[in-house]
This record gives C-alpha cells, structure tokens and sequence, in this order.
C-alpha cells in the first residue's frame, strides 16, 4: 500500500505535483500506478495495452468497408463516404479533418453492427481516441509504441475524471461520454507531440469545459443517432482542445474544476436527457417516424 500511495493521485494537482517530482509524463505515471495496483510488470501491462490500440486500428479498418445498415437501420456507410469525400480532394479545412471524421464513425458503426471495438471510455464514444491516434500514426508515421503509451495517458486522465464524477450517459449525459472522450483523446495527442504534463491537463480541461451540459438522447436507446456524428464531431473538438494546449494557453481554470463543473451539470440534468430516450432528439417527430412510433 505505501509503493501505492508514492503514484497515486486524486486531483490533478496531486498528478503535476508527481510528474514533477518524479521527472515523469503523465503517461509513465500512469503506468507505474498501475502496475502497482495489479501487480504485473510493465512488460505484460504495455503488451495489453498494445492490443487495445491494435483492436481499436482494426475496428477503423472494419468501419470504412461496411456499406449496408445495422440491424437497427440508421447507421451504417456513412464512414466509407466521408473517407471517399475526403480522397475527393474537396473537403473543407484539408484532408486529414474528414479522414479524423471517418475514423471515428468507422468504430461506431462497427459497435452497432456488433464488431469488437474498445471502449475508450464508453462503447458510445468509442470512436473518438481510435481516431485522434490512428490519424497521427498515418499523417505523422508516430510508431505503434509510441501510440501504445499514449493510451497509457488517456487513462492517467481518465483516473481522474471517473474517480471525480462520471463517464456513462446515463449518469451525466453525453458530456460524460464523448466530453470525457476527447478530454483522453486530447490528453494523448498532447503528450504525442511533446506537450508537457500542465499542457496534457490542459488539453483535457479545454476538451471537457467546452462539452458542457451535453445531452445523451440516442434515438429508439440505439448508440446510433446521434452518437456515431458525435464521436465523429467531437474527435475533431479533441484535435482543437490539443492545439489550444499545445499553442502555451491556459485554460484559466484546472481540470479538478472542469471535472467538478461536468459532475454538477450532470447531476441537475433531469432524467430524461440521460440516455433513457425520453427527451431531446429521440422524441423528436423525426425520431418517432424513423422508430415507427406513434
């Protein structure tokens, strides 16, 4: 318990404090809490994690080639368009934007046709880490390693925002779904491309603070509608939160605060934006027609 306690950490004042003192990233930190918490070497840990990162490549590569419809009906091909659209040459704002898009939507409509995906931290924002890193290893040709052990700083973040509040819609709404994701995702870009621990929690406050009040209201309970635009919208809003990070701007608050302000929000949302379908989009006239209700 006392080697426990020399990595572990509650806030994110605890965590910069740590990395300072130890002379560690957020992601070596993270690693080195967790193998004292299971025991395992770092070896076997970052051989596990290898696969996850491998699993959510693969859950891309799947996505882009379906072109018929879930079960359900209301997904499917539309990640193979937006990736066709961004070969076109005319996507607004460049190529690797719509490609980030794709991927992210590639893995929401693998889940919702019963693919393997990992959930990062849920599987209705699963899409949104997969695809802020597989970006980078083919648009910057960052290693597999390297993008193995930003996972490991995905989730030295997510420790603190899981502990603090909540990652599941039907807890804190959307915000807890893909604001939690790509607060990890825009932690993990950050540290990729040299960014510093205070920037790494920055990245994610930035991430975080800008999903605010987000409603979870999936059509007919699917994470279809509108889950799979949102993990492809908000893949984006962690490359942004990175780049605000990484360009040396404060968010003025901490993360312990964006943390504290989404359990809040969460908390006052009523029931019915909390993934129960009984509120926003899913009872739209829209919503009702395409689930043949009445």
């Amino acid at each position: 318990m006392e080697d426990f306690q020399k990595y572990n950490y509650e806030t994110s004042a605890e965590l910069l404090a740590l990395c300072e003192r130890e002379f560690l990233t957020v992601s070596e930190l993270a690693l080195r809490r967790e193998q004292l918490i299971s025991g395992k070497t770092a070896n076997e840990i970052f051989e596990r994690m290898r696969t996850y990162y491998k699993t959510m490549r693969e859950s891309i590569r799947n996505g882009l080639k379906i072109s018929s419809p879930s079960p359900s009906g209301l997904s499917g091909g539309d990640a193979q368009k937006l990736l066709n659209y961004a070969d076109g040459g005319n996507a607004l704002l460049g190529v690797d934007l719509t490609r980030l898009m794709a991927y992210a939507y590639a893995v929401l409509e693998t889940n919702a046709q019963f693919g393997r995906i990992v959930a990062t931290p849920t599987a209705g924002s699963a899409g949104i880490v997969p695809a802020c890193l597989v970006l980078l290893e083919e648009s910057r040709g960052i290693d597999e390693t390297r993008l193995t052990q930003a996972l490991f700083t995905a989730s030295g973040i997510g420790v603190l925002i899981a502990s603090k509040a909540f990652v599941a819609g039907a807890q804190g709404g959307c915000q807890a779904e893909v604001g939690s994701a790509s607060a990890l995702a825009a932690a993990a870009v950050t540290e990729l491309l040299g960014g510093s621990a205070a920037q790494v929690c920055n990245a994610a406050t930035f991430a975080l603070i800008n999903s605010l009040g987000l409603v979870c209201d999936p059509i007919g309970g699917f994470v279809e509608i509108p889950c799979v635009s949102r993990n492809g919208m908000f893949a984006v809003h962690a490359y942004l939160a990175a780049n605000l990070a990484l360009a040396g701007i404060s968010p003025r608050v901490d993360l312990d605060d964006a943390i504290f302000a989404m359990r809040d929000v969460g908390r006052r949302m009523p029931v019915e934006l909390r993934e129960t379908s009984r509120g926003g989009l899913a009872i739209s006239p829209g919503a009702c027609r395409l689930c043949k209700r009445d």
